[in-house]
């Protein structure tokens, strides 16, 4: 389980459509406790993928990983996961999200059609890293 506020939902969804045709991508900064992953903050990353390809494609780069592990460290927290835009595709991972994804991490897919968000939803990896498995998202009265 995951949660999210309404106020993070709607940061994600404003990122994917302010890239929109391009996929978007962002650190999710917060804590695991008690068998659930709490978000806290939101850190949007750049898409350093080739123009050419950030309609199907993001890329954060391992510097930009490293930069929201510092973030987060130094307001003892951590990166509880992963969120990105499918723009025209499903909320759902793709295999090339399952080919890249770690296990443990929320990956939150936010699907727009047309520029606007369409759907929201979030993933859980199996362990061996053989699918994703679809994790409840709670609300936070926190904003």
């Amino acid at each position: 389980m995951v949660i999210l506020t309404e106020e993070h939902i709607k940061q994600i969804e404003a990122h994917g459509e302010s890239t929109f045709p391009h996929e978007c991508g962002g650190m999710l900064i917060g804590r695991f406790e008690d068998g659930r992953k709490t978000v806290v903050e939101l850190l949007p990353m750049e898409n350093a993928m080739a123009a050419a390809e950030r309609h199907n494609r993001v890329l954060i780069l391992p510097r930009d990983v490293l930069r929201a592990e510092r973030f987060a460290r130094e307001k003892r927290l951590d990166v509880v996961g992963y969120y990105h835009s499918h723009p025209d595709s499903p909320a759902v991972p793709s295999q090339f999200d399952l080919d890249h994804a770690l296990p443990v991490w929320t990956y939150v897919i936010v699907s727009v059609r047309d520029g606007k968000a369409a759907d929201l939803r979030a993933w859980e990896m199996e362990n061996d890293r053989s699918r994703f498995n679809e994790e409840e998202i709670w609300g936070s009265l926190e904003s």
